[in-house]
């Protein structure tokens, strides 16, 4: 009987840690996702919210508010404040131009209001091109001069209205996506940073391999194009961030030297690329593949740590190791220069191995750069508080706390 039992608690174990493991990934995504997951959240609240206000003001064409709520709220708070203004500009510069227009020329027949239609969306479409912050302006323009058609009002409502609604609509949506699972577009762009170097960190071994085997062209591009495309999504959201670097809001610094060192490192990943479009000669692969090889194991590490680091807002490792392996393959390369190892070899080659050792030295370069940047965000992190509390103390709230301390 006694052994019945054991034997069902032990099959009841690879069970339990199975649960166990989902749930941990489980949680691990969520932890991932956490500003997707919480967006439709906030986009419903904005939905009601801007519903309710509508019916409270009074505003003619409530399914405009919501449909603007629901427009301007955004992954996170820099994008909605973003989106807010420039719709909020555009909807502005829309309204007046059009309004003019309409009030302007008279336009009762078909053929006059086809002409006014024109006039007014082609200046507004060329400055929409020009300025993308107007984008809603051709939009809102054909509003204002075909809405007195449809509802009977006169020229100059239909603007007045149209800005309203969008003013409403902004407002609900900055106000949900500033109070309801706030997501810092600073978080996202610090987490799209080590995103970025962990996706560096795995294609490292992808472009080393090219130094010791064929690697075709297409290969090299899809490593390059991912890094590529990740810098870019990295850029818009720190562009976002930007926005939110109001005192009131954030005091998070600006992101522009992470952004710079993680360009630089993108450029020296493209010319490790290009240098090991073809294999190293024969002569010389023995002696610089494990080398490479090294360096790749390394700086991959390193990557990897910087990322943990970032997120974490912590001290970065030490570079040590991924700059023993850089000294090793230069001094191996200088030692090749000076024995006249790469005259004899053709011009591509000899190409390709000065373009590598170029690269790697600028990456060392870069990580350092790199490290610099970590270790700043980290410090900041420690020296927020005691900013907060004496920034704090010198309102004058604050200072009527200390004085009611004091006595």
């Amino acid at each position: 009987m006694a052994g019945a039992v054991c034997a069902e608690d032990t099959a009841s174990e690879p069970v339990i840690g199975r649960l166990a493991a989902l749930t941990r990934s489980t949680r691990t995504c969520m932890a991932e996702h956490k500003a997707q997951l919480a967006l439709p959240v906030r986009v419903t609240i904005a939905a009601l919210a801007s519903l309710v206000l509508s019916r409270w003001l009074q505003v003619p064409m409530a399914l405009w508010v919501v449909l603007t709520a629901v427009i301007l709220t955004q992954l996170s708070f820099g994008s909605s404040l973003k989106a807010t203004v420039d719709y909020l500009v555009g909807t502005l510069g829309g309204a007046v131009y059009a309004g003019s227009i309409s009030a302007l020329i008279p336009h009762a027949s078909e053929t006059a209001l086809s002409g006014v239609l024109a006039l007014a969306i082609a200046p507004l479409a060329l400055l929409a091109a020009v300025n993308p912050r107007f984008r809603a302006a051709p939009f809102t323009g054909a509003l204002v001069i075909l809405e007195p058609g449809l509802s009977h009002v006169n020229s100059i409502e239909p603007a007045l209205y149209r800005v309203i609604e969008v003013a409403t609509g902004g407002f609900t949506a900055l106000a949900v996506s500033l109070l309801v699972f706030p997501t810092r577009a600073h978080s996202l762009a610090i987490r799209g940073a080590a995103q970025m170097l962990d996706l560096a960190a795995r294609s490292l071994p992808e472009l080393f391999v090219g130094f010791d085997q064929a690697l075709s062209a297409e290969a090299i591009g899809h490593v390059q194009d991912s890094i590529g495309q990740a810098f870019a999504d990295l850029q818009a959201t720190a562009t976002e961030a930007r926005h939110e670097r109001i005192g009131f809001l954030t005091s998070e610094p600006d992101q522009g030297p992470l952004l710079r060192a993680l360009r630089r490192l993108r450029h020296d990943l493209v010319m490790i690329g290009r240098a090991a479009s073809e294999p190293l000669p024969e002569r010389v692969r023995t002696e610089f593949v494990p080398l490479l090889g090294c360096v790749e194991a390394a700086v991959a590490d390193c990557l990897r740590e910087s990322a943990d680091a970032l997120v974490a807002r912590r001290e970065p490792s030490s570079l040590e190791r991924a700059a023993k392996a850089l000294d090793r393959y230069s001094q191996a390369f200088s030692a090749a220069r000076a024995k006249g190892d790469t005259r004899d070899l053709s011009l591509g080659a000899a190409e390709r191995m000065f373009t590598a050792a170029f690269a790697l030295e600028h990456l060392r370069k870069d990580l350092i750069d790199l490290e610099r940047c970590i270790r700043d965000s980290a410090q900041r992190k420690k020296r927020l508080p005691q900013a907060i509390a004496t920034r704090a103390g010198t309102t004058p709230v604050g200072a009527a706390c200390r004085s009611l301390r004091c006595q």
